[in-house]
């Protein structure tokens, strides 16, 4: 059907149906976040399907270490790589569909997919933020029914589907006048009017309306307010979402018509959430008007968890009021989380700074740190990285960072907060820069710029480790394989989706305890240590642990909880990257209360429980 007005909806018609019901907790999933121009394009051959046979069809051949750096092998061919990362390359929605047991057996429960709506022709944003038609699927990536064929067979495999969704602003629909992008200075700027593109004006309709955009010029200063909720997104057009203060909020017909654009597709695919984009850059009126009616109206179809999660850019202390204000359900993009993740395990930053994020939740005006649970969204790699500016980098873009992925992606999964892995990261996607000089290179084609994080899963034309035409959907990648363990423990081991969380106090000789700390310079590799912590639920406990060194292996005391442990019980490895010391028992004894002898591989993650 061609929409062009949210009045044309037929909603009793679309409603008319048993939908997928809503989780009972959202901190038992697993996300993970692609983009889809840069994941399938449904070509591939030798991977597995969704039954898991292996698919002997296809254009495009696996990507073997060889064939590393086989697009950038002279500096023309480099130049081709790097500008093909900054336009479209070709992966869909069937694609997507086709790659959703390889999601599955990774231990993914739900799919964050990129903005989908049809977007500027021409215009180049393959990651779909720049929408140019709300109602309506971009044929680069398919169509409506792709999008519902999608979703069915993610159910259908026990994932769910969060589509990510944009309020702020609308792609580059009309022009000022002059036709350039002005700096926001406060005032309202000339329009030439809409732009000509194929297909008519921004649509829905509603959105034709005079004063439906703020018409201020792009931002500049991304933290002053008002200039961050009036300004463009560069050439991203701003919406004018309302006015008044969050318990007097006036929505605009502009957030009214969008609102409903999003309800019909929530009916249309049987989505199960949105990540909203940009909630910093919007009135919090506006965010607290779009939850409550998404809210209202999935549950009025049986979606009682329909799940908003945030994008929120800074601090923690601003994620949770914008939260407690908006009503949104959980926070993405906090740079506390990111940044301490990823240092703590590059031993760069004391670990009690990433475990006292959520521990001191009073700081921050919740009650108890089991709040963070299902508030908050982890991770440390994505397509922005708002936090690094312009030097931009995958966290396996060095030796060491390949080296201690999977004990970041561990650490991730199994503390505190839903957890996020952001496509690649399990393929150890290192986004690094294709070529060896940088003399008459453009500026968005320089190292750090977002394109080398965006790589193509399937290939194409930018593929990843600077490869062309090669395919990386291997499942027998070990941090792949290893991670799908962690993730299956995680999935039957209640503690450590829903415990408390406890960094733990180490010891060298038994008698001196104290927590892991940095000594010296804060630089990678200056913490070498075991970082270990425990998730405690209905008096189970469980012990994990991560080893910052890369050299060797370390052995140390680490604390345990006194009352749930008596001294000589035993503790049995439940799982370790060294596969051999699953099984083997460590015995408790009455050291700092109770202790356990503990040993972690150079850069490995274990894990421990009470032995049956």
């Amino acid at each position: 059907m061609d929409l062009r007005s949210v009045a044309d909806i037929d909603f009793r018609a679309l409603t008319d149906r048993v939908f997928h019901p809503s989780p009972a907790a959202w901190e038992d999933e697993v996300l993970y976040f692609l983009l889809v121009d840069r994941f399938s394009d449904g070509q591939e051959r030798g991977y597995r399907d969704n039954l898991g046979a292996t698919v002997p069809d296809g254009a495009t051949p696996p990507l073997l270490p060889g064939d590393h750096g086989n697009a950038v092998g002279t500096e023309d061919e480099a130049a081709a790589w790097r500008a093909a990362g900054g336009d479209w390359v070709g992966g869909t929605l069937a694609g997507l569909r086709t790659k959703l047991g390889y999601l599955r057996r990774l231990g993914v429960t739900a799919v964050w997919v990129s903005p989908i709506l049809r977007q500027v022709p021409a215009a180049g944003t393959y990651h779909g933020y720049g929408t140019h038609d709300f109602l309506a699927v971009d044929p680069h990536f398919g169509t409506g029914d792709d999008l519902r064929e999608l979703v069915d067979e993610a159910h259908r495999l026990g994932i769910r589907v969060v589509l990510d969704v944009v309020l702020n602003h609308a792609g580059d629909v009309f022009a000022y006048e002059p036709d350039v992008v002005p700096d926001w200075n406060g005032r309202p700027y000339p329009v030439r009017g809409f732009r000509d593109i194929p297909g008519g004006a921004v649509r829905p309709v509603e959105l034709q309306r005079a004063g439906t955009f703020t018409g201020k010029g792009r931002i500049v200063d991304w933290d002053r307010f008002p200039e961050y909720v009036e300004g463009d997104f560069e050439e991203l057009k701003d919406i004018h979402l309302g006015t008044g203060s969050p318990d007097e909020y006036r929505p605009s017909p502009a957030l009214i018509a969008l609102t409903r654009a999003y309800q019909y597709w929530i009916a249309y695919a049987d989505l199960d959430g949105f990540r909203v984009d940009t909630v910093k850059h919007m009135d919090q009126g506006a965010a607290r008007y779009f939850a409550s009616a998404i809210h209202e109206f999935a549950q009025s179809i049986g979606k009682e968890r329909f799940y908003l999660i945030a994008e929120i850019t800074g601090d923690r202390a601003f994620a949770v009021r914008t939260l407690q204000s908006t009503g949104m359900d959980a926070a993405l993009g906090i740079a506390d989380v990111q940044d301490r993740l990823e240092w703590t395990v590059k031993g760069a930053r004391n670990p009690a700074e990433y475990f006292a994020l959520f521990r001191n939740s009073l700081q921050v005006g919740v009650d108890s740190h089991a709040w963070f649970r299902d508030r908050v969204v982890t991770g440390y790699d994505d397509h922005d990285q708002v936090r690094k500016g312009p030097a931009k980098a995958r966290f396996a873009a060095d030796d060491a960072g390949q080296r201690l992925a999977l004990a970041a992606l561990a650490l991730n999964a199994t503390t505190l907060g839903i957890p996020c892995v952001y496509y690649g990261s399990e393929q150890l996607f290192d986004g690094r820069f294709g070529g060896e000089g940088f003399a008459g290179v453009n500026l968005d084609d320089l190292p750090g710029h977002d394109r080398y994080i965006r790589e193509a899963m399937f290939g194409g034309d930018f593929g990843p480790f600077r490869s062309r035409g090669r395919h990386a959907f291997d499942e027998t990648q070990p941090v792949y394989v290893e991670l799908a363990k962690i993730l299956t423990l995680r999935r039957r081991v209640p503690a450590l989706r829903r415990g408390r969380q406890y960094l733990r106090e180490i010891s060298g000789d038994g008698i001196g305890f104290g927590l892991p700390q940095l000594w010296g310079r804060a630089e990678p590799g200056t913490l070498r240590s075991v970082v270990p912590w425990s998730r405690i639920f209905a008096d189970h406990e469980v012990l994990l642990a991560i080893n910052t060194d890369l050299s060797g292996p370390l052995t140390v005391w680490v604390t345990v909880d006194d009352g749930l442990h008596a001294a000589g019980a035993t503790l049995t490895c439940r799982y370790s990257t060294d596969a051999g010391a699953i099984g083997q028992t460590v015995t408790v004894e009455a050291r700092n209360g109770k202790a356990v002898l503990l040993t972690v591989p150079a850069a490995g993650f274990v894990v421990y429980a009470a032995t049956d």
